[in-house]
């Protein structure tokens, strides 16, 4: 959809891109087509690591962080409105030429270019499959739209605007720590850690030799690291649906992400799960958290011999399963 608007925009003259010069694009996905840009001259910023691995197996330069200055920037809009604004006054501020942003109708995009229409000069949009991209004109103030740093919850825990569960600790999560025994030893590891919560419950167990992080939001995992510091452990910008721990693992908690997008995605925790019997030893378990509605009883029944409700509430659900019958990679 991004690739056909910026296309017709393109052709069209109702915006334009400096014909030299680094152009820099801010969160494309793995799946946006990038076919009408001039592939030599692209640099992406991609903090999700699924995202970030996948254009960079393209052969394109990607970081997560500006690197420089760029004579053109392509911002494509998050879900969350104060991640698109930080991310736009990112590009502005890195970029010597336009702006430009595209997005969908779903993600606000109407209500950014009315937003920036009250604060400065902003081309006419082209509408095209169901989103809208414009321009920015160079030098557009936006520094108050710039993300604050991270900052402390009123738990104590550094978090970021942007992440998951920005202001504490999700009821999910705190359900799940109740339910986990204070016995738990070994190798263990935390897929989807986001800013590390389950993780800080894990490290306070004496038993706990070994404790992973996995987490794909580069900005969670860097909150995480100072949230989490005991020194067992090890924090890793990676994708829970196929890191590979280095030794089979004793433990394993998640409480996995199910949305891509706007849209529920049951098989994005479904792969966890897949993921997180491939990476437990033989009598290794995983402690799960999931919405009720979830329906990840047949992928749990699947990976292991033995599955077990360890809890509930009207909302969620607690699992405990064991005897992983999928082999480790």
């Amino acid at each position: 959809m991004s690739a056909s608007r910026l296309s017709h925009a393109l052709s069209s003259g109702g915006i334009a891109l400096p014909r030299e010069g680094r152009i820099a694009l801010f969160n494309p996905r793995a799946e946006t087509d990038l076919a009408a840009l001039p592939q030599d001259r692209l640099f992406a910023i991609q903090r999700h690591y699924p995202d970030h691995a996948a254009l960079s197996r393209r052969g394109m330069a990607t970081a997560t962080e500006p690197e420089g200055r760029f004579a053109a920037a392509i911002v494509f809009l998050p879900r969350a409105r104060a991640e698109g604004e930080a991310l736009i006054a990112e590009a502005v501020a890195a970029t010597d030429g336009p702006v430009i942003v595209d997005g969908q109708k779903t993600d606000g995009v109407d209500a950014m270019l009315k937003a920036l229409r009250k604060r400065g000069s902003v081309s006419d949009a082209i509408a095209k499959a169901h989103g809208k991209c414009f321009q920015i004109a160079p030098g557009s103030d936006l520094t108050d739209w710039v993300a604050p740093a991270p900052t402390r919850t009123k738990d104590g825990f550094l978090t970021a605007p942007g992440v998951f569960s920005a202001d504490g600790a999700d009821p999910a999560s705190r359900l799940l720590t109740q339910h986990l025994p204070t016995s738990l030893s070994g190798r263990a590891a935390d897929f989807g850690a986001g800013w590390g919560y389950l993780s800080a419950e894990l490290a306070r167990r004496d038993g706990i030799t070994e404790l992973h992080l996995v987490e794909a939001d580069h900005t969670a995992i860097s909150c995480a690291q100072g949230n989490v510091t005991s020194p067992v452990a090890q924090f890793h910008w990676n994708d829970a649906t196929t890191w590979t721990a280095p030794s089979a693992l004793d433990v394993i908690v998640m409480n996995p992400p199910f949305h891509k997008g706007r849209a529920a995605d049951p098989a994005l925790g479904q792969a966890f799960i897949a993921n997180a019997a491939r990476n437990l030893a033989p009598t290794g378990r995983l402690y799960l958290v999931a919405n009720r509605q979830l329906p990840y009883e047949a992928t749990l029944e699947d990976a292991f011999a033995d599955v077990d409700t360890l809890g509930a509430d009207p909302r969620f659900k607690i699992f405990v399963a064991q005897r992983p019958t999928r082999p480790r990679r």
